[in-house]
């Protein structure tokens, strides 16, 4: 983002009844931890071991799909589950399996196509399958190019596919802001649709109901926690519905502005490790 907001004042009572009832982490990847073209600071990793001897886990929630996240969670000394796809798949890096899906039916991604194609000219979709990916020509890729499963008209892709869990859609030249815009007018219920990068001209789409919130918050019951003792960390639209969530949350600072407008706090930037700093302040108030 062009703009940074500020880390807001500490807010010590509210930290430390939080504190006090603490069960479990949920992080974002992209951008709150991981800044552009750097891998995990040795500061975050060490709040993250800091965090599991204490007791708390670290669940990841990330936009990602699971082939993505595995070499992430190795670097970041992770494992037990990993809510992946915003929401749409839940990974077990222990078990290297998927454990929960929320599919999209395929006549519903054909009406999403339908009615985004006259509204964005240009568009091209994509579709993240349990396992593998596949994509229209028009659709660019910037990570999977050569590892698709299928090239071509969407309708042969979507009949040749697995349970699909995400559609992506990119129109260059048209802001990801502007497109969920247009997208929300015209889908409204049928599905859910965000976006995780401001520039990248993307939008995802999830099957209606499906957000990181609410497959973070069934990974977080089968462990115990309810939203009053997860801190959830974010920067981006597809982070609002955790941020809202966690019963403490933060946005770093260098986050979408939608996202720093939901959460309880404002951490430091993504590459300024604001959100090892918070978890670190978190475990001193716990231990006092």
């Amino acid at each position: 983002m062009s703009t940074q907001a500020q880390p807001l004042p500490v807010d010590d009572a509210a930290e430390g009844a939080f504190a006090a009832s603490w069960r479990l982490v949920a992080t974002d990847l992209d951008g709150t931890i991981v800044p552009r073209e750097r891998g995990v600071s040795a500061r975050t990793l060490a709040a993250f071991a800091a965090c599991a001897a204490a007791g708390i886990p670290v669940v990841p929630v990330t936009g990602r799909p699971p082939r993505w996240v595995t070499p992430l969670a190795r670097e970041a000394g992770l494992a037990g589950q990993v809510v992946c796809a915003n929401g749409a798949v839940v990974y077990d890096l222990d078990a290297d399996r998927v454990v929960r899906r929320h599919a999209l039916d395929a006549g519903v991604v054909l009406e999403v196509v339908h009615r985004l194609r006259p509204l964005l000219p240009g568009i091209g979709f994509a579709l993240e399958a349990v396992t593998g990916f596949r994509r229209e020509e028009r659709y660019a890729t910037r990570f999977d190019t050569g590892l698709e499963h299928g090239v071509g008209p969407l309708e042969e892709q979507l009949a040749d596919s697995p349970p699909v869990v995400k559609v992506l859609a990119k129109c260059p030249g048209v802001s990801s802001d502007e497109m969920l815009e247009v997208a929300r007018g015209a889908l409204g219920d049928l599905v859910g649709v965000t976006h995780s990068n401001a520039v990248d001209s993307l939008i995802e789409v999830m099957a209606p109901g499906v957000s990181k919130a609410s497959t973070l918050a069934e990974v977080a019951r089968e462990r115990g926690a309810g939203p009053e003792g997860v801190v959830a960390f974010g920067d981006m639209p597809n982070d609002l519905e955790m941020l809202r969530w966690a019963g403490r949350s933060y946005a770093v600072a260098d986050g979408h502005p939608d996202a720093v407008a939901a959460a309880d706090g404002v951490a430091g930037a993504c590459g300024e490790d604001g959100v090892a700093v918070v978890l670190e302040r978190l475990l001193s108030r716990r231990a006092g």
